[in-house]
Parts: structure tokens; sequence; C-alpha cells
């Protein structure tokens, strides 16, 4: 995901990409990977950062498909995140999403 929105990859074509590559990929798995993504204190391009939290978001909103794939994953219930622990998460995005609007202003 990461790489392709790394080569410019958005929407439609990203998603394209990814599905090549993880033939087996579900919304929720995209989107959870996205999340994932977006934690990630090496990636501090905003365009990237952006670019992975609009799939997230566009994918988020999907229909189940029945047909899909079972995966065992995918029954597997984990703990709903305290609200303490989501807070921590956004304020660490928008912390790196500053980061790098500041680095992007200083080096213009």
């Amino acid at each position: 995901m990461v790489d392709g929105a790394t080569e410019g990859l958005s929407g439609d074509q990203l998603f394209s990409y990814i599905r090549e590559r993880c033939p087996k990929v579900t919304s929720k798995k995209l989107v959870r990977s996205a999340l994932l993504a977006l934690t990630d204190d090496d990636i501090t391009d905003r365009n990237i950062l952006d670019t992975i939290y609009a799939l997230a978001i566009k994918h988020r909103l999907d229909p189940v498909d029945p047909d899909a794939a079972y995966d065992e994953e995918d029954d597997a219930y984990d703990e709903a995140p305290s609200l303490k622990a989501i807070k921590h998460d956004i304020i660490k995005i928008v912390a790196a999403l500053d980061d790098a609007e500041a680095t992007k202003t200083n080096n213009s």
C-alpha cells in the first residue's frame, strides 16, 4: 500500500495495485493495513498519508462481499480499543502530519 502510494497511485489505481499483490484482501484487512500505515513513524510525506487515509475511508464504507474468501482471521474478535488508545493514535497521526508539513515548509 505504501509502495503504491509512494509511486503516485491513488484511489482505484492504488486499490488495483494492492489487489494484484494481495488477491485475498478484504475491506476489513485493507482498512486495518491503512490504519497501521498511518501510525508508522517512518512515513512523513503528507501526500502519502492523505492518499492512504482516503483509501481507508473509501473502503471502510464498502458493503460486505458474501462471495469473499473465508478467512479465520476475520472471525477473530479483538478487544475494542479504549478511547484513550484511539485518542493517542490520532494525536500521533496529527503530529506526524504536522511534522511533515513543517519539514516541507522548511525545505522550501
